[in-house]
């Protein structure tokens, strides 16, 4: 892979080298790779078979969690949030010790290893968020819970430049990757001024199915805004809002 240079950036190929834009750049690579049919069929590539099969179901799984949590991601991920996650979703998968390689899945593997996933690295909870708060998982009931004792936002909410107010967001999903559906609560604050004005004790509260067997994710996180002629709005877009995975239940 090269960087292109110069005024004109060129886009497609031209004999064997491939021209294309990403988030870094003008880049150019070489034409090259094995034929499809040869990677499909040859069992010296069987390893890659395998592991492409794994690749692909992390990436459903990757998918349907983000699904879940749509509400809460559409101000609160970054642009390479899909492929952290899904790089994630392999952990999880490779953490299968039962099936033979080729067909380790999330739901013999360690979803856990989601915990602490940060869907926004741009801002991240931990550097955000600073007032200590608890996070449960009652399967028996089918609630997934956080609870924030009262703080003072100026001194436990790190803000970015320009903030007036902020929310606290929770989500809670029951997540059956197996046939890609999911059951999923939101819950937030009011919006809150960020002062030196103590706030009162936060419960967020969601609700799955009572039971379940499948596996369950909590998220916790953060929207800042900004107050202007008595309108709120949200700060740079979102582009700080901190959101990460604070508790997982994998299922029984």
């Amino acid at each position: 892979m090269a960087r292109q240079k110069g005024i004109i950036k060129l886009k497609g190929t031209i004999g064997d080298i491939t021209f294309y834009k990403t988030q870094d750049g003008h880049l150019a690579r070489e034409k090259g790779g094995i034929d499809a049919s040869r990677i499909a069929s040859d069992p010296a590539f069987q390893r890659t078979r395998e592991n492409g099969s794994e690749f692909g179901r992390a990436g459903k799984a990757g998918k349907i969690l983000r699904t879940a949590l749509r509400p809460m991601l559409l101000n609160s991920a970054d642009s390479r949030m899909v492929s952290r996650l899904t790089q994630t979703m392999v952990k999880v998968i490779q953490a299968d010790t039962v099936s033979v390689r080729g067909l380790r899945n999330v739901i013999d593997g360690e979803i856990e290893l989601t915990l602490g996933f940060e869907f926004n690295i741009r801002g991240k909870l931990g550097t955000s968020l600073f007032a200590p708060f608890t996070s449960a998982i009652d399967r028996v009931a089918g609630t997934l819970d956080v609870s924030v004792p009262s703080f003072i936002p100026a001194n436990m909410i790190a803000a970015p430049t320009g903030t007036t107010h902020f929310k606290l967001i929770s989500g809670g999903a029951e997540i059956d990757f197996e046939n890609e559906t999911y059951v999923v609560e939101t819950s937030e604050t009011a919006i809150l001024p960020w002062d030196t004005t103590a706030t009162a004790v936060i419960n967020l509260s969601n609700a799955v199915t009572a039971n379940s067997t499948h596996p369950l994710v909590l998220a916790l996180g953060i929207e800042f805004y900004q107050q202007m002629n008595g309108q709120m709005y949200p700060l740079k877009n979102g582009a700080y809002n901190p959101l990460s995975i604070v508790k997982v239940d994998g299922g029984v």
